[in-house]
């Protein structure tokens, strides 16, 4: 069988650029491994665990009801039907994809896929062996959780993102090894069910990533919230027990200690798929394990594109990995691409408080050169916020000061990661801070506090 496009993996890289590819008319197919489509965003990610994180501020709500004039006696958690819901929005997803892939005449196929070179894919499914060709192919087999050396997952003591999202109840008290996204959001999560949280992290401080400023703040609300943050912590030694996990923990401050839990999640970053895909067979090259690609994602392989997770310099994150699909597409099918600008890319952390942010951080505008002014904008001086009983936080521009430029966006409060939305298309469409000065804000919204963010940077906020 021969296609103009075969798409490996069907994540949200994978089944979108599926989908544009019928749309442009290609003849395409869809190879996945798993018996459902949508990888390990829909099924062990993004969407299960958002889920969870909506329940757990619905929780939130009904433990705390007092400040809204609301008794509510006895409120009580069903973890069983909480994975229920869960497990109805995924699948509800899945099924969804499926329908598209119909809709748009994309050949599904079953299988491991490996590439044999030349254009050529080979399917194994069960003891059947089948070989595809096409003129050309975007490999998007994505990434799973990082294991600590000589630690192996089980279903209840030692887990990663997979398993403890089956686990069917909630843990007395979760150790959490990685203060990134995946770390926090899960700390977010059981705190608010009930668990003891307690997060490790080797670097200084919590989501490394982002801006200094939005790191020592979900520090702040973290610790306020009862969450321990051992910030600049080295994990020496990890040991099953009778009753769960213990830690040895060699401290910021030099001191070894013990630190004893019912579970514990290992969240130290992912690593690509790419071990057993065929690419040496291939002259796409890797580095450290990832592929590298051209702005139009192409490999140095002819007719072989990469996206998302296995794609070398990009974050690992869905929302990229469906827009590098969408480069590859268009550029295959001879459309209009425009490759991805990395100061463009949205980051959406899921705590509480949330976090969204785009590009540089105060630091790194002052490393590359600029002449910095920031302002800044906390959610204290927000009516919609004070409304909804969640004003900590604040949300920080980064310019230049000479062209007025929006080098940044930082966020951390509630709703940040839909709040940023503005800033991305503020910074994608080149506008100014003078710009967003004078764009209307309706009242009283939460992104009101962006547009005083930017009114800040010349001393202009109203309310602050």
């Amino acid at each position: 069988m021969s296609y103009d496009l075969i798409v490996i993996g069907s994540g949200p890289g994978g089944y979108s650029a599926a989908i544009r590819a019928g749309q442009y008319g290609l003849k395409t197919a869809l190879i996945e491994k798993s018996p459902y489509l949508g990888g390990t965003c829909l099924h062990v990610g993004c969407v299960p665990t958002k889920a969870l994180l909506h329940t757990a501020e619905v929780w939130d709500y009904f433990k705390n009801p007092e400040a809204q004039g609301i008794s509510c006696q006895d409120p009580r958690l069903d973890y069983q039907k909480v994975l229920d819901r869960k497990n109805k929005v995924v699948m509800g997803h899945a099924k969804g994809i499926e329908f598209l892939m119909k809709k748009h005449k994309v050949d599904v196929i079953k299988g491991f896929a490996r590439l044999k070179g030349r254009g050529q894919v080979e399917v194994l499914s069960g003891n059947e062996s089948r070989t595809l060709e096409a003129k050309n192919i975007i490999l998007a087999t994505g990434s799973e959780a990082r294991m600590l050396p000589g630690l192996t997952p089980d279903e209840k003591t030692i887990v990663t993102n997979i398993e403890i999202l089956s686990r069917t109840s909630v843990p007395k008290s979760l150790l959490v090894i990685g203060a990134g996204a995946v770390g926090v959001e899960f700390a977010s999560i059981f705190k608010r069910f009930g668990s003891q949280v307690t997060v490790f992290e080797m670097l200084p401080r919590l989501v490394p990533v982002e801006d200094e400023e939005v790191s020592k703040e979900l520090d702040r609300q973290f610790r306020k919230q009862g969450i321990v943050c051992e910030t600049g912590a080295k994990v020496l030694e990890v040991q099953r027990t009778a009753s769960g996990v213990t830690l040895q923990v060699q401290l910021a401050t030099g001191k070894t200690q013990a630190f004893e839990g019912e579970m514990l999640l290992v969240a130290v970053g992912r690593k690509p798929n790419t071990d057993s895909c065929g690419l040496e067979n291939t002259r796409a090259e890797l580095d450290r394990g990832f592929v590298q690609v051209d702005g139009f994602q192409r490999t140095g392989e002819p007719g072989l594109y990469a996206i998302g997770d296995i794609v070398a310099g990009t974050p690992q994150l869905a929302h990229v990995a469906t827009m590098e699909g969408m480069v590859a597409v268009a550029h295959i099918a001879g459309r209009p691409a425009t490759p991805i600008r990395k100061n463009r890319i949205p980051g959406c952390t899921y705590t509480e408080p949330g976090i969204g942010s785009a590009g540089l951080t105060e630091k790194q505008a002052r490393d590359q050169g600029y002449d910095v002014k920031v302002g800044k904008f906390p959610f204290a001086g927000n009516s919609k916020a004070s409304i909804l009983g969640n004003h900590g936080g604040f949300v920080k521009v980064v310019a230049d000061a000479k062209y007025g430029e929006i080098l940044g966006v930082h966020i951390i409060g509630p709703h940040a990661y839909e709040l940023i939305g503005e800033a991305v298309a503020a910074m994608e469409a080149e506008a100014t801070v003078e710009t967003m000065m004078s764009t209307i804000h309706a009242h009283p919204t939460l992104y009101e506090a962006v547009g005083e963010a930017f009114n800040s940077v010349y001393g202009l906020a109203i309310n602050a």
